[in-house]
């Protein structure tokens, strides 16, 4: 029995994700090529690895395929890049904004450090704008980004770009009511991006909860306090996008990673690893 690299990546994307779109959107492939490799997995195994309906989840089976899938893949990536990437040593100042590192990157600098176990990595969460600030002070060598538009950081190496959505529940919002909103503090980008888009529609809206953290506004929403504003692929299987119809359009958002040297081989080595594994 041989599990393809391919196949492996798309159902730990499926299965992180809940949706066979948002999964086809992780891995760069049609929403029908991923279902088709799922039911190549599953043929290969012989065993549903999930219940396909209104509510996706995985069966028992899936559950413990998807350790052994991550395991499987996770040494795959490493191997590649310990043989294909000199060793190297050195110190690299990296900011990040909290929920990239929750969703995204705790996985991806765990397999950097084991692979450049020579290079110390500084991690730092913060807003994008203090980040920006901070590195515009050569705090750190390098920092990823997010803003409402390409051009807010002329020098950055575009990453992708995704639009924002509302996420929560739809029977909070009442048109002669304030919407209750659940946003980061002061200043973000989000933030920014949601009050402005309710009051040009001149809607009117309050704050019921604030916190810095991803995870802290993800509890927020789901203990029914109010809506908040995520990237598409950042929603969490067990929230949902308000119908658009609801509340007025927001701006996409895009994110960049930002550098201050080219000839730093510590440097550049964690930038094309996290670039390679974000468009991944």
């Amino acid at each position: 029995m041989i599990f393809d690299t391919i196949t492996l990546q798309c159902f730990i994307a499926v299965a992180e994700t809940g949706s066979f779109t948002k999964a086809a959107e992780r891995v760069g492939r049609t929403q029908s090529a991923v279902s088709q490799q799922m039911n190549k997995l599953e043929n290969l195994l012989g065993k549903p690895l999930m219940v396909r309906g209104k509510t996706f989840a995985l069966t028992p089976e899936g559950d413990v395929f998807l350790g052994y899938a991550r395991q499987i893949f996770g040494l795959h990536r490493e191997a590649m890049d310990r043989f294909t990437t000199p060793e190297l040593e050195g110190e690299v100042r990296f900011g990040l904004p909290e929920n990239f590192a929750s969703v995204y990157l705790s996985e991806v600098l765990a397999d950097f450090s084991r692979i450049h176990p020579r290079i110390l990595l500084n991690i730092e969460c913060d807003l994008t704008l203090n980040l920006f600030e901070r590195f515009k002070k050569k705090k750190f060598d390098l920092v990823l980004v997010k803003m409402n538009r390409p051009e807010d950081f002329p020098n950055g190496l575009n990453v992708w770009s995704e639009p924002l959505k509302w996420v929560g529940d739809a029977s909070l919002i009442d048109k002669k009511k304030p919407v209750p909103l659940v946003l980061a503090p002061q200043p973000c980008v989000y933030r920014a991006s949601a009050i402005k888009a309710l009051e040009k529609a001149g809607r009117a809206w309050r704050l019921v909860f604030s916190s810095p953290s991803y995870a802290g506004a993800v509890a927020a929403v789901k203990a029914g306090m109010g809506i908040t504003v995520m990237p598409h692929t950042m929603i969490p299987h067990e929230l949902r996008a308000v119908d658009a119809s609801l509340l007025p359009k927001l701006a996409d958002t895009h994110v960049s990673l930002l550098k201050h040297r080219a000839d730093n081989a510590a440097i550049n080595t964690l930038e094309a690893f996290v670039l390679k594994r974000l468009k991944h």
